[in-house]
């Protein structure tokens, strides 16, 4: 099965590609190799989730932060090469959770994301190499900020 046909089959609500901020490309391919500047949960009508957890915002609500990020990569990934299927697997992932000092469920939260990136390419090449870190702030005072690095099928 396709990765667009999986994606299709879930239902799923792209919010708009994000646009850079700062002096910066959303994603720049080096040899099969898509890596994706950081990305944080860009809601469909252009908001952020902001919030820390531990300080008012609870693991669920992390979780879909985690989750949001995901798809605003995914729209990142189909704006910029036309389709999800020319993703061949995800490599590594790195995610950052806006949180409290004592707060420790950073993987957690993160599984929004990954559990996403395996729904839409599968078992096998959804699930990659992950670090899940806390910090104290992020960028606009979004709650989880993700980026990740994907292998692309050569181009026949």
């Amino acid at each position: 099965m396709s990765n667009e046909t999986r994606f299709t089959g879930l239902n799923l609500e792209l919010p708009p590609a994000p646009k850079a901020m700062g002096l910066y490309r959303p994603l720049i391919i080096v040899d099969h190799l898509a890596y994706l500047s950081g990305h944080g949960p860009l809601l469909p009508d252009g908001s952020l989730t902001t919030g820390r957890l531990g300080d008012g915002m609870d693991l669920d609500c992390g979780y879909q932060a985690a989750r949001q990020t995901g798809l605003a990569m995914l729209a990142t990934l189909r704006s910029e090469l036309g389709s999800l299927d020319r993703i061949a697997r995800l490599v590594k992932t790195l995610g950052l959770v806006c949180c409290t000092p004592e707060y420790d469920a950073q993987p957690a939260v993160i599984n929004g994301f990954s559990e996403l990136m395996r729904d839409v390419f599968g078992e096998e090449n959804g699930i990659a190499a992950r670090s899940a870190l806390g910090t104290s702030a992020l960028p606009g005072g979004i709650a989880v900020e993700i980026e990740a690095i994907f292998e692309l099928h050569s181009e026949a």
